[in-house]
């Protein structure tokens, strides 16, 4: 990445927000998380809530968000997703950051925040959908489900070379619930973009998998609900 010099007030900033977030902490979602197997260096179990709160207070600050994420808390790294600016990050820092990622969570929090506004939102979610780590993986399957929330105005062309890179991860059991999650809103971006997914998910009932052919399953029921299609209704 290149390479920012430091400067007092990113570095003032960022003492600031490392005292403020003990205050926060809340023992009990630690032990759930652990529970759950969300394991961090340093968690003090802020809410998402209480991380916002302190986010708002604060200038968005490029070089403070990249502190922020060096310092690998859970809350530093969520705050780096919230006060980052979105024109200033390059695909070099959205690989890195990605590839060292060991939890869905902060995975969702910089799709949601930060990658989702980049320039590059689609390129990457692409090419992370083709990623060898299942971080990597998750993380794009999780971005292109944001993306057709956020970007319901842009042209469905954008979105069908993702049907070129999704069969495969369709076989991922571990990838079920997030494949499933994020193809979802991809059939409910418009009436065309719909009847194009639920065509892929037939195609899904032909492959060797049985997780495949669940997902199958499930999307389509979901897809041609009546709910679904009453959404496009609405939208004509």
């Amino acid at each position: 990445m290149d390479i920012l010099l430091d400067d007092a007030k990113s570095e003032q900033q960022f003492r600031q927000i490392l005292a403020l977030i003990p205050l926060a902490k809340n023992g009990e979602t630690v032990a759930q998380m652990k529970e759950r197997g969300l394991i961090y260096k340093v968690n003090w179990g802020a809410s998402i809530i209480s991380l916002r709160e302190i986010a708002l207070k604060e200038e968005h600050n490029h070089l403070l968000a990249l502190k922020l994420w060096n310092k690998q808390w859970r809350e530093t790294m969520i705050l780096a997703a919230m006060l980052d600016i979105p024109s200033e990050v390059n695909e070099e820092q959205m690989d890195y950051w990605t590839k060292s990622l060991e939890s869905p969570e902060i995975a969702e929090i910089l799709n949601t925040f930060l990658w989702s506004k980049t320039k590059f939102a689609f390129i990457k979610s692409l090419e992370w959908c083709r990623g060898k780590k299942h971080m990597v993986r998750f993380a794009g399957l999780n971005l292109m489900g944001r993306l057709a929330i956020n970007e319901k105005s842009a042209m469905d062309e954008l979105f069908e070379p993702f049907f070129d890179v999704l069969s495969p991860l369709s076989k991922d059991q571990n990838l079920k619930q997030v494949f499933y999650r994020s193809f979802i809103l991809l059939g409910m971006k418009s009436q065309a973009m719909n009847e194009k997914a639920i065509l892929f998910a037939e195609g899904l009932k032909e492959l060797d998998s049985l997780t495949s052919k669940t997902l199958s399953e499930m999307i389509l029921n979901e897809l041609r609900s009546e709910y679904v299609q009453n959404l496009f209704v609405k939208n004509t």
